[in-house]
Parts: structure tokens; C-alpha cells; sequence
């Protein structure tokens, strides 16, 4: 069992059967030794977050919540399918499950994660930078190349991002999955 000063960020708990993750978490002491935790909790089903207090001496409950790293075969316009790399065990996840990871996923990737609560697959995690592919680009003219100059590009999986003028294609650029941003090339 947890305590409210042991929700620290990234902690997965179980509140009224359902799995939460502290997405962000605020500690404040009161006189005499007590203190009152606050903290955000994303339901790791629905993807709702939620504020909540805890006080004291509380107990929360941890959830048993399981991950096994995947590699992606392929999707069928509904549906997403992984396979575990070692027990060669597939799962068969649905497209709003993905969500905003849709143009960060490529064939034969395995660096993402499932996550499972009640042998249910509830969650798809990805590491917080994938490298793509630059498959199209307008090329700059010369003089044009200030590193301030932005342009689109379009990646392997068919996503499109905003790269520096440098970029060409072939090049294997970095892509933060939170943000789908341009990070860095490949070197």
C-alpha cells in the first residue's frame, strides 16, 4: 500500500478498480506534522485526468499493472498488431487505443512497450524519441540554408514535420513522440 507522499510522478495506483498514473504531483505541509498531497491521475483505460486530495495517513492501493515489449507488424485501417519479440505471442489493439502514436509507428519496431492491468491490453507506451526516414523534401536553394529556416518534410510512415533547411531525403531524423517534433538528425 501507498502512502500520499509515495505518489511521487509516474507511480501507477488502483482507485476504484481502474488504473491511474500521477501525472503531476504537489505536496503541501500543514502545522503539526500533517501534510495534504495533490495530485493529477490519468486513468491509464480512458485516458480521463482527474485532480485529486489525499490527507494523512491514507492508503492507496497499487495497481498491478504489467508491460512486455512489442514489435509492430502491421494495421488494417482498425485495428494494430503486435508481437511479443521472444514469445512470438500477437495482440491485436484498437486504432483509438494509438491514438496520436499513429504516424510515429513503423514496421518491425520494436522499441514500444504494452501495458497490460487484468491480462487486458490498456495502454501503448513509446520511447520518448523514434528515428524515421525523411522519404520527400523540397530541396533549398543556396543561400537559403540559415539554420532558422524551417520546412516541411514528409517521414516513412507518412507523417509530416517541420525540419531545418539542412534536412534532405534519406536522412533519418529524430521525432519526439510527445510532441511529434524534429529533435535532431541521425548521425
Amino acid at each position: 500500500m501507498f502512502g500520499p507522499t509515495d505518489l511521487k510522478k509516474n507511480t501507477i495506483v488502483q482507485i476504484d478498480g481502474a488504473p491511474f498514473k500521477v501525472t503531476q504531483y504537489n505536496q503541501k505541509v500543514v502545522g503539526r506534522g500533517g501534510s495534504i498531497v495533490n495530485v493529477m491521475l490519468k486513468n491509464l483505460v480512458t485516458g480521463a485526468v482527474i485532480p485529486k486530495t489525499f490527507k494523512g495517513q491514507e492508503k492507496i492501493e497499487p495497481a498491478d499493472v504489467t508491460s512486455q515489449r512489442v514489435q509492430y507488424l502491421y494495421n488494417d485501417g482498425t485495428d494494430y498488431f503486435f508481437m511479443n519479440p521472444e514469445s512470438f505471442e500477437q495482440f491485436q489493439v484498437p486504432k483509438e487505443m494509438i491514438g496520436d502514436y499513429e504516424g510515429l509507428l513503423k514496421d518491425g519496431d520494436d522499441s514500444m512497450s504494452l501495458q497490460f492491468f487484468e491480462d487486458k491490453v490498456i495502454n501503448l507506451e513509446m520511447p520518448k524519441n523514434v528515428y524515421l526516414a525523411v522519404t520527400y523534401t523540397e530541396t533549398v536553394v543556396k543561400g537559403d540554408t540559415t539554420s532558422s529556416v524551417m520546412k516541411d518534410a514528409t517521414l516513412e510512415t507518412g507523417l509530416v514535420v517541420k525540419v531545418p533547411a539542412f534536412i534532405k531525403v534519406g536522412d533519418e531524423v529524430s521525432i519526439d513522440t510527445e510532441t511529434k517534433a524534429y529533435r535532431a538528425r541521425k548521425k
